[in-house]
Formats: structure tokens, sequence, C-alpha cells
């Protein structure tokens, strides 16, 4: 049985509104962003080719991968163009001004 887990990820003040950074969770690496003050997880590897998606630029809600341009939106995971296909998206939330995802 699978239990979830919440680990923390960032410090609030670590991520500025409209940017993104790559994060570690228990062995994962994780895509994290700070959409107009709300924080999103998404998995940091682009399906595509394997770009770091927490280097890529972010406009709005949708990160754009630096290696090949794939868009892809942070808060469901789908991609831009075909949403169909999906990159995995972790809960994330604020506490006390810390950033914790949910795993599991």
């Amino acid at each position: 049985m699978n239990q979830k887990r919440r680990v923390r990820v960032a410090a609030v003040t670590e991520i500025a509104v409209g940017e993104g950074r790559v994060v570690e969770a228990e062995g994962l690496t994780l895509a994290l962003f700070n959409v107009n003050g709300a924080f999103y997880a998404i998995d940091n590897r682009c399906p595509h080719r394997g770009g770091p998606l927490g280097e890529g630029e972010l406009a709005g809600a949708v990160v754009t991968c630096p290696w090949h341009a794939w868009r892809w939106d942070v808060t469901t995971g789908a991609n831009a163009n075909n949403p169909v296909v999906r990159v995995a998206c972790y809960p994330a939330r604020v506490e006390g001004g810390t950033v914790f995802v949910e795993l599991g």
C-alpha cells in the first residue's frame, strides 16, 4: 500500500513569481513553479528528449522546455499542443513560508 508523504522542497522566498527551479524530493527530480503566488510541481523531465522543465521559461502557467520548446501547463501537466500527453503532477502546498510536495 502506498502512503502519501509530504516533503519539504523549498522556501517560498526561493522562487519568485513567474519563475521555476529544479528541486529534489526523495530521489525524484521535480520542476517547481510559482504562478502568481501558487506553487505547482511537475516531473522535471520533458518526455520529448528529457529536457529540464524547471529550467524553462514560464509564461503564465505554461513552461517551455529549454531544449526543444515543447510547452507544458504546470497546473495540470498537460502538453499545450496535445493535452493527451502529460507529465506527472504532484500537489504542492505552502505552510509557514515553506513549500511542500505530496508524494506517493
